[in-house]
């Protein structure tokens, strides 16, 4: 890790050249305000407070979108997975319904988001806090014992988690064995899951992730945070409570799915290439998921490869239907049709397709309001998308340039992962940096030797050049 201060006004200067907006309009606050007194779905609702649902989420976090509670059964699992219910507090057609559209999701910035709803909804009412009685879309599954859902239900529930956990906390819980009775049977469960997906033909890329945390003393550094199997596990509730949503939508003929077309001719043998360039057996039969599932992420031939394999995952996008099942339905990275249902406080999407399937799950008719936004939609989800794509960078490459300013002409250790003619794209170890880097020859998964040479934080810009071997 490595540590900066900002400079001048932090992050300010992304937010305003963004256009990210500071607050939400007084009409919008009023109408959350309001609604927190109230529930649009209170009529239908359930009690399910006797169950011991917990969350994990990162630490400190306050907008809890999801709480879990996974059981063994004779015949396998049952989860019970509850989504906070954004349905039952914003009013179709009124003022905090049209700002939470054009906000489209919640954008992450390392000194505080900008929340899609406003934060008395958000962070409070209808945030999945422990001890805390809230309305939810109750998901209730059940898969076999290979981890196949079998069955799959979501009614409008009122819920109560019992504990807040984070995911350090549910590793080590697991490697003492004293894993909280609610998520005992997650590890089983999720290990299942991953071995489903991998048959899917999932496509997982251990890519190293970035993140920008407080440094204690005003400053910001860079860590690397990996992908444990709680991660993983916990992802895979996510993902199963998605597939079987969009098996409900497809069922009934309408919806909106998260898609991703298949790979490009040519991708495949193109990574194929990749591998045998790296040194990476790849047998024939094996599938580009199997490969990649079985690599070690440490090594420097893995990671260049996780880098080129995301060739595999471009075009994905929002595809509605009302009448009929689409002809392209299936999420290529995840190897099967699938919905966003399980982030509604923090993406616009999830809370359409939630109304969609649980009118879907009581049998009765999707609301007209439903009906009319699903054509604005994808449009909707892929101008926020784009934007927080670019704002996510925007930061990382802020950071990196305050944490290497004062070191241009020091020379560090990287990895070569992607090339493309007399430059590469290298990741440092330390501090954890993805950058351009300029030099003929290099090779991808190389350990390559590369000096500083520029980091300009005004334009948040770092770039390295190879050091040959034998200079100094």
């Amino acid at each position: 890790m490595a540590a900066a201060g900002p400079g001048g006004d932090g992050f300010a200067g992304i937010r305003s050249e963004f256009g990210l907006p500071s607050h939400f309009p007084e009409p919008v606050l009023a109408e959350a305000e309001a609604a927190v007194g109230e529930d649009r779905g209170a009529a239908v609702r359930t009690d399910a407070t006797d169950l011991p649902l917990v969350t994990i989420d990162p630490p400190g976090s306050r907008d809890l979108d999801q709480a879990m509670l996974v059981q063994t059964r004779p015949d396998g699992f049952r989860v019970h997975y509850a989504i906070a219910d954004l349905g039952g507090f914003v009013r179709p057609g009124g003022s905090l319904d049209a700002e939470v559209r054009r906000r489209g999701q919640t954008m992450y910035l390392p000194d505080g988001n900008v929340p899609l709803h406003p934060t008395v909804l958000s962070e409070g009412a209808a945030s999945l806090l422990p001890g805390e009685v809230r309305p939810a879309a109750l998901w209730t599954i059940d898969c076999d014992t290979d981890g196949e859902p079998v069955r799959a239900r979501v009614e409008r529930a009122m819920v109560r988690s019992v504990r807040q956990f984070d995911y350090d906390t549910v590793r080590a819980d697991v490697a003492a064995g004293t894993t909280h009775p609610s998520i005992a049977a997650l590890p089983a469960l999720g290990r299942l899951r991953r071995e489903r997906a991998v048959q899917r033909g999932a496509v997982e890329l251990q890519l190293p992730e970035q993140e920008v945390t407080p440094d204690g003393r005003g400053g910001w550094r860079l860590v690397l945070r990996p992908r444990t199997e709680v991660d993983a596990w916990n992802a895979e509730i996510s993902l199963l409570t998605g597939m079987s949503a969009a098996a409900m939508m497809l069922e009934a003929g309408i919806g909106v799915l998260r898609t991703l077309p298949d790979p490009e001719n040519g991708a495949v043998q193109w990574l194929r290439r990749s591998a045998r360039s790296l040194g990476i057996e790849w047998p024939r039969e094996m599938d580009p998921a199997e490969l990649l599932a079985g690599l070690d992420p440490k090594r420097p031939e893995a990671l260049a490869l996780f880098m080129d394999a995301t060739r595999l995952l471009r075009g994905a996008g929002y595809t509605v239907f009302d009448g009929a099942a689409p002809q392209r339905a299936t999420h290529a990275g995840l190897g099967a049709p699938y919905a966003h249902v399980t982030a509604p406080l923090r993406r616009l999407v999830d809370r359409f397709a939630a109304e969609i399937c649980l009118a879907l799950s009581a049998g009765r008719e999707v609301p007209d309001w439903v009906r009319e936004a699903l054509p604005d939609l994808p449009r909707l989800m892929e101008v926020s998308d784009a934007l927080a794509s670019r704002v996510d960078r925007a930061c990382l490459d802020q950071v990196e340039a305050w944490v290497l300013r004062d070191q241009i002409g020091r020379e560090f250790d990287a990895t070569v992962l992607r090339c493309d003619g007399g430059s590469a794209e290298v990741f440092l170890n330390e501090p954890p940096v993805i950058a351009k880097c300029d030099g003929a020859g290099m090779s991808e998964g190389e350990h390559v030797r590369v000096r500083l040479v520029d980091a300009d934080a005004t334009e948040r810009r770092v770039r390295f050049e190879r050091v040959e071997r034998g200079t100094a």
